[in-house]
């Protein structure tokens, strides 16, 4: 285990998680504003997952945490996390299955890396951008305290059309407590 929340774990992907791991993925609803195309076959999802597990979540890159949860042990979905060079910035992005989206899961795994990232490790900015239709994972966002700085038009070519990202930003001295306003000055 790497964090954990009140009803969740996040740890690093193990060789089990891969038969979930396509299932929610292979949702063309969850798929729909990602990166990725459905269906994630099964020999796929045994190489993501093989490469997932041997990240480190301590070096420059992207690692991926397994999304657990506590109530049965299942895997409900993921966050990466893609650390700098410089060691003081990262971007971030979350899937969640669909049966799992809107109980607060997502949140709650965002909300316990960014804590990670800013307390422990002293990061000074996270970067987050998501497709401009994406409503849930924009308003998710600003949830969290991020600020949108832009809007990038037809910047992406995914899965044959051009979309528009909207771009994040949270600084460490503009984080907000749990359930709080921003930090003054």
């Amino acid at each position: 285990m790497l964090l954990e929340t009140p009803r969740l774990v996040l740890r690093r992907f193990r060789a089990e998680d891969a038969a979930p791991l396509a299932a929610y993925r292979s949702d063309p609803q969850v798929a729909r504003y990602q990166g990725w195309t459905a269906p994630l076959p099964p020999g796929t999802a045994e190489r993501t997952v093989r490469d997932f597990a041997s990240g480190s979540p301590d070096e420059p890159g992207w690692f991926q945490y397994a999304v657990e949860l506590k109530a049965d042990r299942g895997l409900v979905g993921d966050v990466g996390l893609r650390l700098h060079e410089n060691l003081m910035q990262a971007d971030l992005g979350f899937t969640l299955a669909r049966d799992r989206q809107g109980l607060g899961y997502a949140g709650e795994a965002v909300r316990a890396v960014l804590d990670d990232v800013f307390g422990r490790r002293g990061l000074h900015r996270v970067s987050a951008e998501c497709d401009a239709r994406n409503d849930r994972s924009a308003r998710l966002l600003r949830r969290l305290g991020f600020v949108q700085e832009g809007l990038r038009r037809q910047a992406s070519w995914i899965k044959g059309e051009w979309t528009d990202d909207l771009l994040f930003g949270l600084l460490a001295h503009d984080r907000r407590p749990p359930d709080g306003p921003a930090p003054s000055g």
